[in-house]
């Protein structure tokens, strides 16, 4: 009888392994151009079409500065945002093999002792009775035999839920890959304004001690000694800003870190970092379906779909099995011998009648599923237009930058011609004045270039796919 049972649980664990309720999954279509936009706002986005996509290249290879690539280390290492993702996936995949063990019968064994006392007016030889009964039993209690896929349905929700915090996790590290670079980005172009306005106060001090000296001989005039102070007010109020949004850049950085960053570790200025490596988006736009967050809200719709099976399997009977093997003995040293053994074989089924909660059930795994298609489809529309809008960036800048230097330049001769002309005599302060505040305005307008190009190429490392691993 032993062999029979467990044939019988084989049996049943095979059937229960291959039936599941819920729809087949159809990947959906991109709600997205197939190629990216193609007008003269892109151009080729200042990208060499030899260069590797960039889930195809790790971050440590995509940023070449050296004490860049050490603040991101950390940041991995300490970042508690990544700490909290990684331990949701272990918490994820912890809930996954709880369900996938729903599946299997669980197996106890147990022993017990029961002695009593029978009266004589109770007990069939008209005489007191103590009898005693020692038993050991293995066996399976209330083991549902999944027939109709509910708990598979269920374990497969599990799966895709563990899956989604996986692909939450790589989010989550592409995310703090790119913030940590755009600190560092932000800090060194911050301290780069903060050392021009230094210079640029030096220069302006210069220029108010040497029309100080001929207002004080009755050559300048006070008009022009105060449109001197003026320059040199605004550069010292320039300097106190840029040191208080250096100190917030490092505040910034040190909470992305997890930890105060070293100082020998920080940025100069922009000037002074290695360039990164070139990226290519490709021609498809299908590249976005790895991203992360998209593989995440994937495996949330695969997980609406499973979701549907467990509903539609609650409609139908659930089988559920009670079996014991065991031996039994009114004496404890007769335990074990010949003849002694037991066993029970309860099967049990329960057929939902009325139950008012079961339809609407299924109604609301239906439109969840609905819903999740939706936020699938959006952040695929997301991305897109994350990366179109970066490629607009990266398609222009360039001009941008090149008619910024010719700017530089243009008012750089001019601030020379201009003091030269009031040096002389032929024309008045004011144009001086002129020519030095544009001259500071072009200098700090062609480092906050800069820096948009090197952080539209961080961007687009990002949007991408790139930094994941």
């Amino acid at each position: 009888m032993k062999k029979s049972l467990l044939i019988i649980l084989s049996a049943l664990i095979t059937l229960a392994g291959g039936c599941t309720m819920a729809p087949s999954y159809t990947k959906p279509a991109s709600p997205v151009p197939a190629q990216w936009p193609g007008t003269d706002a892109y151009g080729n986005a200042g990208l060499s079409s030899g260069a590797p996509a960039a889930s195809q290249l790790k971050w440590n290879e995509f940023f070449t500065d050296e004490k860049l690539r050490k603040l991101v280390e950390t940041a991995l290492s300490n970042n508690r945002d990544l700490k909290v993702a990684a331990l949701n996936v272990e918490r994820a995949r912890a809930m996954y093999g709880i369900q996938r063990a729903e599946l299997l019968p669980q197996v106890y064994a147990n022993g017990s002792i029961a002695k009593e006392r029978v009266p004589a007016d109770l007990s069939r030889s008209g005489e007191a009775e103590r009898p005693e009964q020692y038993r050991v039993n293995l066996g399976v209690t209330a083991w549902e035999i999944d027939f109709f896929g509910r708990i598979r349905s269920l374990k497969d929700q599990a799966l895709e839920e563990y899956l989604a915090t996986e692909e939450a996790r790589r989010s989550t590290q592409i995310s703090l890959v790119s913030a940590v670079a755009q600190a560092y980005l932000i800090l060194a172009a911050d301290r780069e304004a903060l050392g021009l306005s230094r210079s640029t106060l030096a220069a302006q001090r210069e220029a108010y001690d040497l029309i100080r000296k001929r207002y004080d001989a009755g050559v300048a005039t006070e008009i022009d000694l105060r449109r001197a102070q003026t320059l040199v007010d605004t550069a010292r109020g320039d300097i106190a800003l840029f040191r208080q949004q250096g100190a917030a850049d490092e505040n910034a950085l040190n909470l992305l870190l997890g930890s105060p960053a070293p100082r020998d570790l920080l940025p100069s200025d922009l000037a002074g970092l290695a360039p990164l490596r070139e990226i290519t988006p490709g021609v498809s736009s299908d590249v976005l379906l790895s991203r992360p967050d998209i593989m995440f809200a994937e495996h949330r719709l695969k997980g609406a779909y499973a979701n549907i099976g467990a509903a539609r399997a609650a409609l139908f009977p659930r089988i559920s099995l009670t079996s014991t093997i065991g031996t039994a003995s009114t004496d404890l040293s007769g335990l074990f011998d010949s003849g002694s053994g037991t066993w029970t074989f309860v099967p049990g089924i329960t057929v939902p009648i009325f139950d008012a909660r079961t339809w609407p059930a299924l109604r609301v795994s239906r439109v969840d599923r609905e819903i999740a298609l939706a936020q699938y489809e959006k952040a695929v529309q997301t991305a897109f237009r994350e990366t179109a809008d970066t490629l607009a960036v990266l398609g222009t800048v360039d001009e941008q930058l090149s008619a910024q230097q010719s700017l530089l330049e243009a008012v750089t001769e001019t601030y020379r011609l201009a003091d030269a002309r009031y040096t002389r005599g032929v024309d008045s302060f004011l144009s001086v004045l002129d020519a030095q505040r544009s001259l500071y305005g072009a200098q700090q307008g062609l480092v906050a270039v800069r820096l948009a190009k090197l952080s539209s190429l961080v961007r687009l490392y990002a949007v991408l796919g790139g930094g994941a691993g």
